[in-house]
């Protein structure tokens, strides 16, 4: 079976949740298939790991995204229907890639990941093939929930985005052989959008075992984030909490530090930060292992929380137990409760931290240890997987419906 991959960016490195999600689930494609992948890639940076890609899938093909044509592309989309996403992630050479790829070796199922990339899949040359669509989480919704907290002129950007986006992502569920969201939540939100779509919840993984602690918990009063900090959930949470929480925990904690792990913290995040000694903001670091193996406290201080926030679940592996909103709580599996503390003010988020600062590290490593993520492995969540693009397949192999597809084209036009 030949399957084409399209993703939003470059799934290498690993080191974020859509990132995560892609690499695993292309590690799980290649052992059952012949796969190949297209990407954006939007700066120096990510472009740089193509090679160690290529070592995953050597079959890759990276194209670059023109920042100033994709800006010039939203702002004449603000005067039509078009979702800003799809004006952002865009290529000028996708076309004649995907219609190369075609006319070499046809493929018999596309996977798009994220609603971004689904529209590629419904246009000529890929939308006589079956696809299935990852939704990942429903993005949609990300910027209905993002609307009432912003001011004008975001707040009607963001109605606008959740809006025209939710629109396509309804048609692009419709169409899909099979959308994949990561839990209960988001398949409820994707089944609202398209009510006979076939949904079907997988789960994301934790690596475990590159994860679990080699040594003896640390004995060192911080608080850890870890997460990229040009996301507007994580940069908005981290600055409540360091301007709402920290203080509180200071007062009573003098000791404690915290650590802000990430890439790209925005010059206001770090202005906001600078002046304050027990602030670390590291920037892009190689390993976040070393991170949270040498603290004592996660934090999750998201109020929009989109899935399933894999920042929360390694933080736990890593032998950490928890502090989060209920925005976060609400897209964890069950078991993670067990060592999760859940706020959402400023004083019952400070307080809850400063419990768990008054653990022994011994304490802390068993409140993280009671929750059971064993399940939780990737080779477990993505086993449905493969059965799921042999069905897709089989839809392939099947002649096509000529007239059918022309009539759903005309019914559901990208």
């Amino acid at each position: 079976m030949r399957i084409l991959v399209l993703t939003h960016r470059l799934p290498y490195a690993p080191n974020r949740g859509d990132r995560l999600r892609a690499y695993h689930m292309l590690r799980h494609l290649r052992e059952h298939a012949d796969v190949e992948l297209v990407s954006l890639v939007h700066d120096q940076e990510e472009a740089s790991h193509l090679a160690e890609m290529c070592e995953l899938i050597p079959a890759t093909t990276a194209l670059p995204v023109p920042r100033w044509r994709t800006r010039l592309n939203a702002v004449a989309a603000l005067a039509t229907h078009t979702p800003l996403t799809h004006a952002l992630l865009d290529a000028p050479r996708m076309t004649s890639v995907l219609n190369d790829i075609c006319e070499r070796r046809r493929p018999d199922v596309v996977l798009a990941y994220c609603s971004g990339m689904a529209r590629f899949a419904m246009r000529p040359p890929l939308d006589d093939i079956p696809f299935v669509l990852d939704f990942v989480d429903v993005d949609s919704q990300k910027w209905r929930d993002l609307a009432p907290a912003s001011g004008p002129p975001l707040s009607w950007i963001y109605r606008r985005e959740a809006a025209t986006l939710g629109a396509f992502e309804a048609r692009a569920a419709e169409r899909a052989v099979t959308s994949l969201v990561v839990n209960a939540r988001e398949a409820a939100i994707a089944q609202a959008l398209a009510p006979t779509a076939s949904v079907q919840v997988l789960a994301n993984g934790v690596e475990l075992d590159r994860l679990k602690p080699l040594a003896l918990p640390s004995p060192a009063p911080r608080v850890v984030f870890c997460g990229v900090m040009n996301y507007a959930p994580n940069d908005e949470g981290m600055t409540w909490f360091v301007r709402e929480v920290w203080p509180l925990v200071r007062a009573a904690r003098p000791d404690a530090t915290l650590a802000v792990v990430g890439p790209d913290p925005k010059p206001a995040f770090r202005a906001l930060c600078g002046g304050d000694a027990s602030v670390t903001v590291t920037g892009r670091v190689p390993d976040v292992r070393e991170w949270l193996w040498n603290s004592a406290v996660g934090i999750a201080p998201l109020h929009v929380a989109r899935g399933v926030q894999n920042k929360a679940l390694e933080a736990i592996a890593a032998g950490l137990p928890i502090v989060i909103t209920e925005a976060v709580a609400g897209g964890l599996p069950r078991d993670a409760a067990f060592a999760s503390l859940v706020a959402n003010t400023p004083r019952r988020f400070a307080d809850h931290v400063l419990e768990l600062l008054g653990r022994s590290p011994a304490e802390r490593r068993a409140i993280a240890a009671s929750a059971d993520l064993s399940s939780l492995t990737w080779a477990r969540t993505l086993e449905p997987l493969w059965s799921i693009f042999e069905r897709a397949a089989g839809l392939h192999r099947r002649p096509p419906n000529v007239a059918a597809l022309a009539e759903q084209r005309r019914l559901h036009p990208v």
